[in-house]
């Protein structure tokens, strides 16, 4: 039994029945109540979460969402169909495993997007080398910002990475691509209106 537990009226139980009477009491909105199920459930919370997620940092937002979750749906739990405890590591497992795809879906948007900008680079750099007219392509630069200009001759001229050109000038990565492609989709369109 907690030190607090006879003060909340909080007989001497097992484990499973003080939680389930502390969530109850969640439900009702007792924060003291709530305080005293964050320290008994806040630990194996943690650790349900970081054997899935291994990285104690995200493990521990992770975690803080999960209690916060316990709070707002503890008028949901039902003790009919499960121990209080197996509720709470439920939401914990599941928070994990959302992030995880989370995690996922986000690496492969990112890698989907940076293939698509590489092929549209990569397609256009063609372009730019097989154009034989000089003049064209000088002019064909003239259509762009000077921002664009500065990032496509430091990628094409200078050799230079986009992480490298992001800091070259000073500017975050995110920003680099989006001159770069936008001057591409520009050159594109001044070389293809001069075939």
């Amino acid at each position: 039994m907690q030190p607090n537990d006879a003060a909340h009226g909080w007989r001497a139980k097992d484990g499973g029945a003080v939680l389930t009477e502390l969530l109850v009491s969640v439900a009702g909105g007792d924060t003291d109540a709530f305080a005293q199920l964050y320290d008994r459930m806040a630990a194996v919370v943690f650790g349900v979460i970081k054997r899935v997620l291994v990285d104690p940092t995200m493990s521990e937002e992770v975690a803080q969402d999960v209690m916060l979750e316990v709070w707002r749906n503890a008028p949901r739990f039902e003790a009919t169909r499960g121990s209080a405890s197996a509720w709470i590591t439920t939401i914990a497992h599941r928070r994990a495993v959302d992030r995880v795809r989370s995690e996922q879906a986000m690496r492969d948007r990112l890698d989907r997007v940076s293939a698509m900008e590489e092929t549209a680079i990569d397609d256009v750099e063609d372009q730019v080398m097989r154009a034989a007219d000089r003049s064209a392509m000088s002019e064909a630069m003239e259509n762009l910002n000077g921002d664009q200009r500065r990032a496509l001759e430091l990628a094409y001229f200078g050799g230079l990475t986009q992480t490298e050109i992001a800091g070259t000038l000073g500017v975050p990565l995110g920003t680099v691509k989006s001159r770069m492609r936008q001057g591409m989709i520009t050159l594109r369109v001044a070389l293809e209106a001069t075939r």
